[in-house]
């Protein structure tokens, strides 16, 4: 029998009172962010029509000209790279995207058309924000931390993003979307068209995500993965592209600020008689070595940069 994703419902976790319902969906999380880093949830406080009318808007501009789409594009002398994107033709992952940054930064490029397309976008930026806070309080109290240990510790939103994905169809030959990686981040949220793609790693098998209507998808990050030394996991994952479709999908990374310094809890390493797994480091020093993952990618396979950089061997 082949395995399956749990799904959460977080509707316990806004209302008073039901603390046995709360106590029951976090016994699932706990067991799922502890073997593969990743479940789904419902009834999560996000207006379902919101995320489809984003679908929907992402898939009309994504279908316009390259020129009209380039109109969005950051340009190269831009300091921070927000808009419309495209992966270059010898890129093993085929794709464009929208990248944004919280709508307060004033970086974003927004698209001019669909008109509506920039205040669903802030829409559904400002509802995930709210949503990760909420996430990080629930992944907070199953590790056992001190009440708002992780809000005060990832306290600052200036590093969240949002991107708006569309992979297009496989060919004969080739069918890669997403390249197998864990997120170097807290907390991703992603939802996707029913054409679906996503798989995680699970005891060595990789499990497709099927879409769920009004679900998202949640991965835990490696910033997780190293303040809790593998108690909790950091996703594998990759997207794989059909043929004869194009894949659209949301991922919004709930960020850590760049200068935050990561490393193993005392509480899951010398207060439990445990060796620190990772050694101490600077997040945007990490952020930079995956981004040149992207940008420069290594001839060799093994020389991309994972959290295993950082691990204590001996």
């Amino acid at each position: 029998m082949s395995e399956s994703i749990p799904t959460v419902d977080l509707s316990p976790f806004f209302g008073e009172g039901d603390e046995d319902g709360k106590k029951k969906q976090k016994e699932v999380i706990s067991q799922a962010c502890s073997q593969y880093g990743i479940f789904q949830i419902h009834n999560h406080g996000v207006p379902p029509e919101l995320l489809s009318r984003a679908l929907e808007l992402s898939k009309t501009f994504f279908g316009f000209s390259d020129d009209v789409k380039l109109k969005s594009s950051p340009g190269n002398a831009a300091p921070h790279p927000a808009g419309y994107r495209k992966r270059p033709e010898h890129a093993p992952e085929k794709s464009e995207h929208i990248l944004m940054f919280p709508p307060e930064s004033g970086f974003n490029v927004y698209p001019e058309n669909p008109p509506e397309f920039k205040g669903v976008l802030e829409d559904v930026f400002t509802h995930l924000t709210n949503l990760g806070s909420l996430i990080e309080s629930i992944i907070n109290e199953c590790l056992g931390l001190p009440p708002n240990f992780l809000k005060e510790y990832d306290h600052d939103r200036s590093w969240d993003f949002m991107v708006a994905h569309h992979y297009f169809p496989a060919t004969e030959t080739e069918n890669n979307g997403l390249t197998e990686h864990e997120d170097c981040n807290c907390v991703t949220f992603v939802f996707q068209d029913q054409v679906g793609g996503l798989k995680v790693r699970k005891n060595g098998e990789w499990i497709p995500l099927t879409p769920a209507q009004d679900t998202l998808v949640v991965n835990i990050g490696d910033v997780i993965q190293v303040l809790s030394n593998n108690k909790f996991k950091s996703a594998t994952h990759k997207v794989v592209r059909p043929e004869g479709k194009s894949r659209y999908s949301y991922a919004f990374f709930y960020n850590l600020l760049g200068d935050k310094w990561v490393e193993p809890l005392s509480k899951f390493t010398k207060e439990i008689g445990e060796a620190p797994k990772y050694r101490g480091f600077l997040y945007k020093e990490y952020q930079a070595l995956r981004i040149r993952n992207k940008t420069h990618p290594p001839a060799k396979p093994e020389d991309v940069i994972h959290i295993a950089h950082y691990a204590i061997t001996s």
